[in-house]
């Protein structure tokens, strides 16, 4: 039985739409992180599904997708980073606390 694009595409979709609710939330910064890279692997999973039924001799969409998770691997380290002074300054990471950083 062969599962047909329109499968993979309900799953990004599900996944993206997840992302961008929990995105706009959240108010936890590493859940809205969390959220950021639920949209992330749903473009990843179109870059993989679309390579593999467009041009299935071919390996852009998977080079894209490795790409696309290397970034998401860097923008997760310096999130979590900056979630991590956060932490040392204002000992929560709600993002209501972030605006008193200003100053």
């Amino acid at each position: 039985m062969e599962i047909h694009v329109v499968h993979y595409l309900v799953v990004s979709t599900v996944m993206l739409f997840c992302g961008v609710y929990g995105f706009f939330t959240r108010k936890n910064l590493l859940a809205i992180l969390i959220s950021v890279e639920l949209m992330l692997n749903a473009a990843n999973i179109n870059f993989a599904v679309f390579n593999r039924y467009l041009f299935p001799d071919q390996l852009e969409g998977h080079f894209f997708s490795m790409f696309g998770i290397a970034v998401a691997a860097a923008e997760t380290a310096v999130a979590i980073a900056i979630i991590i002074n956060v932490y040392r300054n204002m000992k929560q990471i709600l993002t209501d606390d972030i605006t008193d950083l200003k100053g």
